[in-house]
């Protein structure tokens, strides 16, 4: 019994952990891609009835308004990818008009495909908006090792465009 309870504090202790070192990258990458010092965010809630029509999950606490002073600067979009065997967390920065201007890989499991967290290949999905389409391959780039990683990135961010295009057509966003 007293193992079991070890056991449950050490995961709890780690998720916690786990968890304020993604908020603070998060905050990092809003100050630096907004380039404020000073910023609320508030988390966006979309109507559960638009479940089924969204192909991303912009219903599970991830998709935030930026704002400094009430005014609107931007969206924060967190989301998650799967590699080989494992799940991963990535950022996803819009402007007022919801094109990209930033994307950041927060935590990466894997032993292989580390590279799609290279600045030059998230370089890509900036400028990228819900007009947008995006082809493993074409306007894409290959990685080679990280093949299901990048597969998997591409097909998570074109969910988010989809979705908002979708919210956009409702106008809601």
């Amino acid at each position: 019994m007293k193992n079991l309870i070890c056991l449950l504090c050490v995961f709890s202790l780690t998720t916690i952990h786990a968890f304020n070192s993604i908020n603070k990258q998060v905050d990092k990458e809003i100050k630096s891609a907004f380039e404020i010092e000073n910023y609320v965010t508030e988390l966006k809630i979309i109507d559960s009835e638009l479940k089924s029509e969204l192909s991303s999950d912009f219903w599970n606490n991830n998709f935030y308004e930026i704002k400094n002073e009430q005014e609107l600067v931007g969206y924060a979009y967190i989301g998650e990818g799967f590699g080989k065997t494992d799940n991963f967390e990535y950022l996803l920065l819009f402007d007022v008009n919801l094109i990209i201007v930033k994307s950041k890989v927060l935590k990466y499991r894997e032993d292989y495909g580390g590279e799609i967290g290279s600045k030059r290949w998230l370089k890509q999905f900036i400028g990228k908006s819900s007009k947008d389409k995006l082809l493993y391959g074409e306007n894409i780039a290959a990685i080679s090792g990280a093949t299901l990683s990048v597969k998997s990135m591409t097909n998570s961010v074109n969910k988010v465009l989809e979705s908002i295009a979708i919210l956009q057509n409702k106008n809601i966003l």
